[in-house]
């Protein structure tokens, strides 16, 4: 995969985008990344982990009781990942990835998700401007 690839954002009507390979420091540096989603980084995310960390990094080391999870929670993010699943000859005939969105809720309580965490590839990180707008910084 080239270097840039799950690096960017991108905004609609009701959701912003983040590619989850995108690190803090690089999503507070982008001028395309609403100033208070910068804020919910800077005095949240940045005091659990180091600036080069990613979303997709920092999702599967959240704990239930932490900021960030609270605030993932609060924006009702869902990441878009890729998981590898084997066949079992009935529902699915050949091993593969397949793509689905998961809360935050689900993925830090996910034992399995967690236990397959190095062949998942987190593509993308949903955040819902409404939710971005109930989270008091």
């Amino acid at each position: 995969m080239a270097d840039q690839d799950f690096k960017y954002i991108i905004q609609d009507l009701t959701n912003i985008y983040l590619g989850a390979r995108s690190t803090y420091e690089e999503l507070m540096e982008d001028e395309n990344v609403p100033h208070k989603l910068k804020e919910i980084i800077v005095r949240v995310m940045l005091t659990e982990v180091a600036p080069d960390t990613t979303p997709e990094n920092h999702v599967f080391y959240m704990e239930k009781d932490s900021a960030s999870f609270k605030a993932y929670k609060k924006m009702k993010a869902r990441f878009k990942m890729s998981v590898w699943e084997t066949a079992d000859g009935k529902k699915r005939k050949k091993s593969g990835y397949v793509n689905r969105e998961y809360s935050v809720e689900e993925i830090v309580g996910s034992r399995e998700l967690h236990e397959k965490k190095d062949t998942i590839i987190v593509e993308e990180v949903h955040i819902s401007k409404l939710g971005l707008g109930a989270v008091v910084v």
